[in-house]
């Protein structure tokens, strides 16, 4: 890249991704706390449903997060153009 400089389109999926990861991260250990007593070769309605509620719990947080600091992500995006 020339100059050194990362386009804003790149970093911005860059960013789509690392978010992605920190929700599947945070949604694996919400889920893990109720599937660990279930029967791994047993289909299950509730393992679906656990999993689905640990996803939607863990996007949450980065929701919060952005709405109770809305200004560390501005200052962060601002840094790096």
């Amino acid at each position: 890249m020339p100059g050194g400089k990362i386009p804003g389109d790149l970093r911005a999926s860059e960013m789509v991704e690392e978010r992605k990861f920190a929700i599947l991260f945070a949604a694996t250990i919400l889920a893990a706390r109720r599937l660990i007593d279930m029967d791994p070769d047993k289909p299950s309605m509730a393992k679906q449903f656990f999993v689905d509620r640990a996803i939607e719990d863990a996007a949450f947080i980065p929701e919060r997060i952005d709405a109770r600091w809305p200004t560390i992500l501005n200052s962060f995006s601002a840094r790096q153009e």
